[in-house]
């Protein structure tokens, strides 16, 4: 049988970044040859950045991408790596009129096949998701061939993402062209428990395509996305030959034994319409050698490791991504600022972190020690702001109570994070979690100010969770446990009135979150809730609250999903809503 050595590269590009993005993809091919590649994939739309949201409808953007895809394929060329094909997702446009309405002229989510110094090949995403985070049906049109190269003698066929992930389509139709393998491009978000799906869907399409199939998966972050890795091959039964490490760039290299191409290959139109494209590179077989890289499993991480890394990640692309070098926490003493910090620590070191505690005449000295605490132990640098002058200072002037009184003290704070940020260049991190986020309870102008919040997709029981996990995985490497025990311990708390606890306002969170991952994560209704056994005026009060609370959430600063249906692109609802789950 034919031998190829696959190269998948496992690499994350930058939104936009267009000539940095090339340079990424000549240094990862280079890397890719030397070490004897003969097929080079990289993950969808590398070479533009993913996703490029309404980018795609900018056409001097569009014509950028086709113009540094043509000069990448001479660049390689120019470098000796144009006999190396090479897979590269990219934006594109159609050049004729499009179904669905579009013009042409309509984008499309493409990817090319560079050989030579030319581009051999294009084709764009036939399946095109319209979900979750996903808007594609709103900028590209669908592409109706099924893309199938000859590299040494074997037939590859072509997908990108959601190609696999619907029925249908480039699956089926790789069997019918017959093709010896077929390799998927992919950006792929991540959310918790995806890794485990994943699996299972490229094992299934394996099957059903009746050949290896190579799973290729983007790793970095963007935005509020975060991408995995978690590259996949696996052979025509669905059994594992390799599988890359999770939340780690690199080149994952495999070498496979394949079928040779058919004498006479299929052509014309198979399964869903799709109209067969062939390009032929080369009909030899490479000399036959001994498989050196025949497979592998990475460990996985489980799953508290796996959600944390996701959150170092997503922190520390969007820092260093937006031109950022230092962060800025404000420092409670409290679980979820003492989070966010360990998170920051983990993503762009302790000397780049910077902590203020700003205490209140209503503020414990154990959350004053607290926070002191948490410097001491991660290295951050602390500063101390009271900001009892300030309220002081506010309340002699208006005379404000109850509530009015409370969230001044938040809203100072905030005003003094955003002063130091605009002064000393820091990002502010809001420390905001899903449970406070869902219900409201948080202030606008207050907690909420800042430029990303790292735990906005974590519900309150899991971060107490997190941070166990966190100072255990220290213990375990001989390290000091970043997070003070008190933190963990004491009853939560905003520390606005006296004697103030979270219970007096919220359920207990256990029970809290519970009933929002039924109604934010699944959208059941109220009556579905009960009958799972929740108290029925505990849900009805819940549910209110979330449902007030929509135009606090829409002016929250984006943060890292870790879930199927985080706040923001996830779930979109109208702030100006008169539909109420009746009790």
């Amino acid at each position: 049988m034919p031998q190829l050595r696959l190269a998948l590269n496992q690499i994350d590009s930058h939104v936009g970044d267009i000539a940095a993005n090339a340079d990424s993809i000549v240094h990862w091919t280079r890397h890719s040859a030397e070490q004897g590649a003969h097929l080079v994939a990289f993950p969808e739309m590398v070479l533009t950045g993913y996703p490029v949201e309404d980018l795609a409808l900018r056409e001097s953007f569009v014509d950028a991408s086709r113009t540094a895809l043509v000069g990448l394929a001479g660049r390689l060329a120019a470098e000796g790596l144009g006999e190396l094909p090479v897979v590269v997702g990219y934006l594109d446009r159609s050049e004729k009129a499009a179904r669905y309405g579009q013009p042409a002229g309509a984008p499309l989510n493409a990817a090319a096949v560079l050989h030579r110094g030319g581009v051999v090949l294009r084709f764009a995403k036939h399946h095109l998701p319209n979900y979750g985070v996903f808007d594609e049906f709103r900028y590209f049109v669908p592409g109706d061939t099924l893309p199938v190269v000859r590299v040494h003698g074997v037939d590859v066929a072509l997908a990108i993402c959601e190609d696999l992930w619907q029925d249908g389509g480039r699956v089926p139709a790789t069997r019918s062209a017959g093709a010896g393998l077929l390799v998927s491009i992919n950006a792929s978000p991540y959310e918790r428990n995806k890794d485990d799906v994943r699996l299972e869907l490229v094992r299934k399409r394996a099957q059903e395509a009746g050949c290896t199939l190579a799973y290729l998966a983007m790793t970095g972050g963007q935005d509020e996305l975060v991408f995995d890795g978690d590259s996949i091959v696996v052979d025509r039964d669905g059994e594992v030959v390799v599988r890359a490490p999770q939340f780690t760039e690199g080149c994952v290299l495999v070498d496979l034994d394949l079928p040779a191409a058919a004498a006479r290959p299929v052509e014309g139109v198979v399964d869903d319409g799709l109209r067969i494209d062939r390009a032929v590179l080369s009909e030899e077989p490479v000399p036959a050698y001994e498989p050196e890289v025949t497979g592998g499993y990475a460990d996985r991480l489980d799953d508290d490791e796996e959600v944390y890394t996701a959150l170092v990640v997503g922190l520390r692309a969007y820092v260093r991504k937006n031109g950022f070098r230092s962060v800025l926490v404000g420092l409670s003493g409290g679980i979820d600022s003492a989070l966010v910090a360990a998170i920051a620590c983990d993503a762009v070191g302790a000397r780049n972190v910077y902590g203020i505690s700003m205490p209140s005449k209503y503020s414990s000295d154990h959350s004053r020690g607290d926070a002191a605490e948490l410097a001491r132990r991660t290295g951050l640098d602390l500063r101390t702001v009271p900001i009892v002058p300030m309220f002081d200072a506010y309340m002699g002037s208006l005379g404000l109570t109850g509530l009015a009184e409370e969230n001044l003290q938040s809203r100072l704070r905030g005003t003094m994070l955003m002063a130091v940020s605009n002064q000393e260049g820091h990002l502010v991190l809001a420390p905001g979690n899903k449970s406070e986020l869902a219900v409201g309870y948080s202030t606008l102008y207050g907690d909420s100010v800042g430029a990303y919040g790292p735990i906005k997709d974590v519900y309150k029981s899991d971060v107490f969770r997190l941070a166990k996990w966190r100072n255990k995985a220290a213990e375990e490497r001989g390290q000091v446990p970043p997070i003070p025990e008190n933190s963990l311990s004491k009853p939560p708390s905003a520390e606005l009135r006296p004697g103030q606890v979270d219970t007096d306002s919220l359920p207990d969170y256990d029970v809290l979150d519970a009933v929002l991952a039924r109604y934010v994560d699944r959208d059941q209704g109220l009556e579905q809730i009960v009958a799972a056994g929740f108290e029925r005026e505990l849900v009805a009060r819940t549910l209110r609250m979330v449902d007030t609370a929509e135009y606090k959430r829409r002016q929250y600063p984006p943060g890292t999903k870790i879930s199927a249906k985080g706040f923001g692109k996830d779930r979109r609802l109208p702030i100006t809503n008169g539909w109420r789950e009746r009790a």
